[in-house]
């Protein structure tokens, strides 16, 4: 079948927030837990809102707040920008699925549209193109939206920091395994197509297992990966 011609529009923006709206809570909830965390490690308001608002890296963010020291030296630096790389490497598989859809666009608008691109995104972005959805407009609406939501309510989770310096008491430690577990729901096709699923899972917690750090993910993924480019696909 032939592919719709690059499109970017209004009402693709505003699908785009509808679809993710159903999303937004766990979002908020997120971001509460990092403003928090911020505040505990004595970042600034205006220190803790430019991080949201210019590094956008939601995990990458709470994973930082835990290296977080009072006092730095340039190899502690360096281990932060690698783990915090190590985490987003995930964003290189995800913007590979969609390649086929973003190489029609101009790359200056890829490179905005990029800067919103999250994992709720890709979600929300995969199955709105498996129903032959084109309009780049959904995922730009989309990462607007979050974008947002996820400044606003790191500066209320700042504000609670002191309510919520210890997100385990709260429960709130769950919330991001929980809420990645949900996203995936909408990509389920048969046990057949959850092969790779169960093989990045195990790789990934023989990793953490076996090695320090965050190097589970890259394994993870690339085992998941492999293992579908490797797997037939009855559909």
């Amino acid at each position: 079948m032939e592919e719709a011609p690059p499109q970017t529009s209004a009402a693709g923006m505003r699908l785009g927030m509808r679809k993710v709206m159903v999303l937004v809570p766990g979002v908020v909830v997120f971001a509460v837990a990092f403003g928090a965390a911020a505040s505990a490690k004595g970042l600034s308001l205006v220190e803790t809102l430019l991080m949201s608002a210019l590094v956008y890296g939601g995990i990458s963010q709470l994973v930082a707040m835990e290296l977080w020291r009072p006092e730095w030296t340039w190899g502690a630096i360096v281990g932060l920008a690698v783990v915090t790389a190590t985490v987003n490497s995930r964003m290189i598989l995800q913007g590979a699925s969609l390649q086929p859809w973003f190489a029609p666009y101009p790359k200056a608008l890829n490179a905005l549209h990029l800067f919103f691109f999250t994992d709720a995104n890709w979600v929300i972005g995969t199955r709105y193109r498996a129903e032959g959805g084109r309009d780049l407009g959904v995922l730009i609406g989309a990462g607007l939206l979050l974008w947002v939501v996820w400044i606003l309510f790191t500066g209320l989770g700042y504000w609670l920091g002191a309510l919520v310096s210890d997100p385990r008491a709260f429960g709130i430690d769950l919330v991001m395994p929980i809420f990645f577990a949900a996203m995936i729901v909408p990509l389920w096709r048969g046990r057949r197509a959850a092969v790779p699923w169960v093989a990045a899972g195990l790789a990934a917690l023989l990793t953490a297992k076996l090695v320090e750090g965050y190097a589970f993910i890259i394994v993870g993924s690339l085992t998941g990966a492999v293992v579908g480019a490797f797997s037939d696909d009855a559909a």
